[in-house]
């Protein structure tokens, strides 16, 4: 694994680089970093925001100073760290794929050479990475896409996308949690929200937790949407091996 570096992000965070590539391997030292880092309690530590390669710490440099957190972060680094137990958490994501919910499948499906079938199948056959959150709130950066799937975004995006699609964009794949714009293939749509701000946890998962995409009908996509709204609905979530 490459060398860590800290380096500063202003006058009151610091950026820890773990190297420079998209990996699994990085991706385990950040989460346990952040696992240790909460279980230290470090007093003016505000929040912590994981990425694909660095960590970024805002602190209140009132309670903490520079050289304080610098010399805690150099200390917690040398410990020998791992994610607890080793396990990943996997949150099953039911989607309807095609017809209206994906109007793009059929498009994915030709510039990948396969049927619509041979896509959702191998769309929904693995689990999926999230490296970290953000552009909206709960929208997950996932890793993992098989390259025949990759797909180039559109040309002139849409002007509303509705939240729940699932959709690929160039090398990834995702979730809109929110009806935003965007210029990814829409391939379907999940009843779940990822994003919730009535919830008493908004968002539904964090990085280093894994999503399964689970293909269902539409009866029982609408059978799902509406156990959703009436807030009964909890995600399968399972535990396996990283």
């Amino acid at each position: 694994m490459s060398e860590i570096s800290i380096l500063t992000a202003g006058d009151s965070s610091l950026l820890i680089q773990f190297g420079n590539e998209i990996s699994p391997e990085i991706n385990q030292r950040i989460k346990a970093t952040v696992q240790l880092m909460r279980e230290q309690h470090i007093e003016g530590v505000l929040d912590v925001i994981p990425a694909f390669c660095s960590l970024l710490i805002n602190y209140d440099p009132r309670v903490i100073s520079y050289s304080e957190i610098t010399k805690r972060m150099r200390k917690l680094l040398k410990v020998e760290m791992k994610a607890e137990d080793e396990k990943k958490k996997v949150f099953e994501i039911p989607v309807c794929y095609g017809g209206k919910y994906g109007p793009d499948l059929a498009y994915i499906a030709e510039h990948a050479g396969m049927t619509e079938e041979e896509v959702i199948a191998l769309h929904s056959s693995k689990d999926y990475l999230i490296y970290m959150l953000g552009f909206l709130p709960g929208f997950c950066y996932l890793g993992g896409l098989d390259e025949r799937l990759h797909t180039p975004r559109l040309a002139t995006p849409r002007i509303k996308i509705d939240a729940g699609s699932v959709g690929i964009g160039g090398s990834q794949t995702g979730i809109y949690p929110m009806d935003s714009p965007g210029g990814w293939q829409l391939m379907g749509m999940t009843p779940v929200k990822t994003y919730d701000p009535e919830r008493e946890v908004p968002i539904l998962v964090e990085a280093g937790d894994y999503i399964r995409f689970v293909p269902v009908d539409e009866e029982e996509y609408l059978r799902i949407k509406e156990l959703v709204e009436r807030g009964e609905y909890e995600c399968t979530v399972r535990e396996g091996e990283v």
